[in-house]
């Protein structure tokens, strides 16, 4: 999982579709991104991942559960490709459970 895109894209402030502050609550921030890599890497092997959908790309993938951080836990849902052309998997999104 590229720490990049955790860094630059799920810990960072956006105008639209932020998930900074709600990550921070549980002590995930900028400064520790492997945190929220571990964090990440832990909640799919604790959870069952269930086939979302299928395209061209390959086999979108929910895990939803409890991610647990240095001061607090929240509960995300994350969104997983194994893509088509290679087998990897490949971390897409997280977001609040609602």
């Amino acid at each position: 999982m590229p720490v990049a895109k955790l860094s630059n894209y799920l810990l960072i402030y956006r105008d639209q579709d932020d998930k900074s502050k709600f990550l921070a609550q549980a002590g995930f921030t900028q400064t520790n991104p492997e945190q929220l890599e571990a964090a990440l890497l832990q909640l799919v092997q604790a959870y069952d991942a269930i086939a979302d959908q299928q395209n061209k790309y390959g086999t979108f993938y929910r895990v939803e559960g409890d991610l647990i951080g240095s001061s607090g836990t929240l509960a995300v849902v994350t969104v997983w490709l194994e893509r088509t052309y290679d087998g990897a998997i490949q971390f897409i999104t997280l977001k609040p459970k609602k």
